[in-house]
């Protein structure tokens, strides 16, 4: 053979890694051999791999998905490759501080001071007249929500200049559970002041993003209102609890799907600036 080249088991000596394992990174298509001899189907690597297939076991350490280590690899240079870590690296440290916002949730709720979380939160009843709504609905899971509810209601509150214009804040309508395994759907509401408009403009236009038309009645709603910090996940769930308890105590009954109203400019809030309103319909 080419004195350039290395038996599998050379290279992975020289590597610090099995012989399992860069069959394991050929298969997954971060590490092909070389050259695979056709008769023995024997793998043999270049020298110059040995930097590469260290890369990848080090990244396959941070549980990089296997798309994310082959951007990595796969960068034009050094800085390149620094900044596709730097951003994957960004998007962990978000996930950890999340979970680590739920498990502190998640043992107030097992230590048994969910009242005390719930006293947080002042809820009130608030009666809505009956409004015309054009809505995307969408079957969409929790970590895709955020992103979905800002560019559906922006095509939304696009589409009301046709409709006559906003009568009311947009709001998003939680038909089932949405979660990392539950996909709901949701759907994102604008009312709008001209019904026929509205309907000749999903008739002709509605069909791109399932725009559709209808008439919400009017009713009650339970609410308690909420900061641009606490629409965040899992704050918001303590929200939807504590209007949930106060309307049993009350007596009460739910008519209706959970919904967020969004009366406030988003972009322009601060963390603590009041955004949303978190509410049920109730009798």
């Amino acid at each position: 053979m080419d004195d350039e080249l290395l038996t599998i088991g050379a290279f992975a000596a020289r590597a610090r890694l099995s012989a399992k394992a860069l069959r394991l990174y050929d298969r997954l298509g971060l590490l092909a051999p070389t050259h695979v001899d056709e008769v023995s189907g024997y793998r043999y690597y270049r020298a110059d791999q040995i930097e590469r297939a260290r890369l990848v076991a080090l990244l396959r350490q941070l549980d990089m998905p296997l798309a994310r280590i082959a951007e990595v690899v796969e960068a034009p240079d050094g800085a390149a490759a620094a900044a596709r870590l730097d951003a994957y690296w960004a998007d962990v440290e978000a996930r950890v501080a999340g979970q680590r916002t739920l498990a502190e949730y998640l043992r107030g709720r097992l230590s048994g001071r969910s009242s005390e979380m719930y006293g947080k939160f002042v809820v009130e009843t608030v009666d809505v007249p009956g409004q015309v709504v054009i809505s995307e609905v969408r079957h969409v899971l929790a970590g895709e929500l955020p992103a979905w509810i800002g560019a559906s209601l922006g095509r939304l509150e696009s589409a009301a200049q046709a409709c006559g214009g906003i009568t009311a804040p947009p709001f998003v309508v939680y038909h089932s559970e949405v979660s990392m395994e539950s996909d709901g759907p949701a759907e994102s509401c604008v009312p709008v002041a001209d019904e026929a408009a509205a309907r000749a403009w999903a008739e002709e236009h509605g069909r791109t993003w399932e725009t559709k038309v209808r008439v919400q009645p009017a009713q009650r709603l339970a609410y308690t209102r909420i900061t641009k910090a606490q629409v965040a996940h899992p704050q918001i769930l303590a929200a939807f609890e504590a209007v949930e308890e106060w309307i049993a105590r009350e007596g009460l009954e739910q008519t209706g799907p959970c919904r967020e109203v969004y009366f406030a400019d988003w972009e322009a809030a601060g963390a603590q600036d009041p955004v949303c309103d978190v509410a049920f319909p109730v009798k």
